[in-house]
């Protein structure tokens, strides 16, 4: 048994403690928001926030986020990375933005105003299939500018 703080609530998972955390949140926690790319890492589709950090959950099993913090983009709520990315229209398919969003908030809690460096630094391994990349990266500006506005 595992207990895990997940979006904020405590919860007690029976997994083996090899399990990725990925399928703990999809499998038994049913977050499916966290998305399954490519489970190497590589992609950041799955990438959520552990301990403030941007996070790949398909790479680390469950055993190593016990007494940690998860964020995953289900516990996000009306945050201005999600308003800006209504604002610019940023979603094609969608599949991989989870991921992007989870990515930016994380960066933006490092860095309130990121340099064009910091941007691609936090996302280079966020792939988007589609190539939002010019909207993703006008998102990010968006959520810049409504953060400034809102402090």
């Amino acid at each position: 048994m595992h207990r895990l703080r997940i979006n904020g609530e405590v919860r007690d998972v029976e997994a083996d403690p090899d399990t990725p955390l990925l399928w703990v949140l999809r499998d038994h926690l049913g977050l499916t928001g966290t998305k399954y790319g490519c489970g190497v890492g590589a992609c950041g589709a799955c990438t959520s926030i552990v301990d403030g950090q941007a996070f790949r959950p398909c790479q680390h099993p469950v055993a190593s986020t016990v007494e940690q913090d998860v964020l995953t983009i289900e516990g996000v709520e009306d945050h201005p990375v999600q308003r800006a990315w209504l604002d610019e229209d940023v979603a094609q398919c969608g599949y991989c933005q989870p991921g992007q969003i989870m990515a930016t908030i994380a960066l933006l809690a490092k860095h309130p105003d990121p340099t064009d460096e910091d941007i691609d630094e936090a996302l280079r391994d966020n792939v988007c299939r589609c190539g939002t990349y010019p909207r993703i990266r006008r998102a990010i500006r968006n959520a810049v500018a409504r953060m400034k506005a809102e402090s």
